[in-house]
């Protein structure tokens, strides 16, 4: 089975998309103090950044899941 470029963007948009709302997610904790041991502990600055990075992150997971829709290699839903 050929993988198509396509494809192949789709997936890059799930893996990115899951490691910035990840990423977001730790950053946002960070900034409000309920993760230590950081100098990002605290600091509204990372408060503010890490749920924006989380929003790109589920634009891109959303894009693509609909880069799948009707496409061979899909993953399991």
């Amino acid at each position: 089975m050929a993988v198509t470029y396509g494809a192949m963007k789709a997936w890059l948009f799930l893996v990115l998309g899951a490691l910035a709302v990840l990423t977001g997610a730790v950053w946002t904790l960070q900034g409000l103090g309920y993760l230590e041991g950081s100098p990002m502990t605290d600091q509204k600055m990372w408060a503010v950044i890490g749920p924006i990075l989380a929003l790109v992150g589920v634009v891109l997971v959303v894009s693509g899941i609909r880069g799948f829709r009707g496409k061979a290699g899909a993953p399991p839903a």
